[in-house]
């Protein structure tokens, strides 16, 4: 058993012959230079790539295997280079009616094991999708029903950042997500909490306490991979191992998720419209103080207040610690250049991250910057909540 660093939610902006796929991802963001920022800059083990289902995507990574650097294991994944495990997803969006009868949509992240299996599946969701070729889909179907089409490919369902106010279950389509998945709610292994909450949030919901946590950086840019993610204990880097320690089978678990502190993320709090601005005051939040309009974006943490349905937050005993981790992109005074000095120091972010005192950052890039550092990986640095779709902001000491 060894641990490894797990990010499962990367999207691709345009294929290598630059077409595009995810409208609002970086050009650069292709599927062969995802594979190389995990292992030359990351340090990430095994990375999920949610657009594997566009037939552009498939043709790269066809192409991309006969490169020969790559090759597909039987335990499901490509490995890349012997160091990282590229897990074949497609993120589906669903139609779903909400509580209050009226129609909603939410993202689903769908993992499989083999190219052959995302080929079906791509295949069979061109009867749902009107243009299967482009990132994150309207699909003409429920996630009640999507998850027997992704089982039927021998995939697993994953709800996507559950709270966020846009595209999510409990952000715009149901107070329980047995309510929408029924009997087949005990199919689905986690959920990917998202960058507004943590597991103290999440927590507050019996629900989720027989589900495991994930934390993803749902990455539109190569910089943004691994700005969340999650340690886990494996034999080797693969889909089935992966599942395993989600699944927290055989002696396989996760050990850490490693996010922003939610106030970070761009929905932790109500935003109003109105005034823009984040409205200030003891969840939940439900319209304007200042100019008295409901016309607002429900933060994550004020949704959560209205939907939770236990006194106190009680995490069950086989869930890991969720440990607060500012990437490094966030930190002040630390920009692109002094990252590339970091990097060609120590390697990948990874070891900056984890490994390194600040005396080894020190001696590379100084003591005010070194000092940031360490301060973030500690949790003393002031932070100013975003919401209304804007991050918030790491303000220093």
């Amino acid at each position: 058993m060894y641990e490894i660093f797990a990010d499962l939610h990367v999207h691709i902006g345009r294929t290598k012959n630059n077409k595009p796929i995810k409208i609002t991802a970086a050009r650069s963001l292709n599927f062969e230079n995802i594979a190389k920022e995990c292992v030359d800059r990351k340090g990430i083990n095994v990375v999920g790539i949610i657009d594997c289902a566009s037939p552009y995507v498939i043709e790269d990574i066809e192409n991309f295997l006969k490169q020969g650097e790559a090759y597909e294991i039987e335990d499901g994944g490509i490995i890349y280079k012997d160091k990282v495990c590229i897990i074949l997803g497609s993120e589906i969006e669903t139609s779903e009616i909400n509580d209050d009868g009226k129609t909603g949509s939410a993202h689903n992240l769908c993992y499989f094991p083999k190219l052959e299996d995302i080929k079906a599946f791509s295949n069979e969701m061109k009867n749902y999708i009107k243009n299967i070729t482009l990132s994150s889909q309207r699909a003409n179907i429920s996630a009640y029903k999507l998850i027997d089409i992704v089982e039927k490919y021998n995939g697993i369902l994953i709800p996507a950042h559950a709270f966020t106010p846009h595209k999510s279950f409990y952000g715009n389509c149901t107070s329980r997500l047995e309510r929408i998945f029924k009997e087949k709610y005990s199919k689905i292994p986690a959920i990917e909490l998202g960058l507004s909450s943590d597991t103290f949030l999440a927590d507050q919901i019996s629900e989720l306490e027989e589900k495991s946590f994930l934390t993803n950086s749902d990455a539109h840019s190569l910089p943004k991979i691994a700005r969340e993610y999650n340690k886990m204990l494996v034999e080797d880097i693969s889909y089935k191992e992966l599942f395993k320690a989600i699944r927290n089978e055989d002696g396989r678990k996760i050990l850490c998720n490693y996010g922003l502190d939610p106030k970070l993320g761009k929905y932790h709090r109500t935003f109003c419209e109105v005034c823009g601005k984040n409205i200030e005051g003891i969840a939940p939040v439900t319209k304007c103080k200042d100019c008295d309009s409901r016309n607002i974006t429900m933060g994550v943490f004020d949704r959560i207040e209205i939907i939770k349905d236990k006194k106190e937050t009680k995490s069950p005993k086989n869930r890991p610690p969720y440990i607060y981790q500012i990437p490094l992109t966030f930190i002040p005074d630390l920009g692109g250049k002094t990252i590339d000095k970091l990097l060609n120091n120590f390697e990948t972010e990874m070891n900056i991250l984890h490994k390194l005192s600040q005396d080894d950052i020190e001696a590379i890039i100084g003591e005010k910057v070194a000092k940031n550092i360490v301060m973030a990986r500690d949790g003393k640095l002031n932070i100013q909540a975003g919401g209304g779709g804007v991050y918030g902001k790491v303000c220093g000491n």
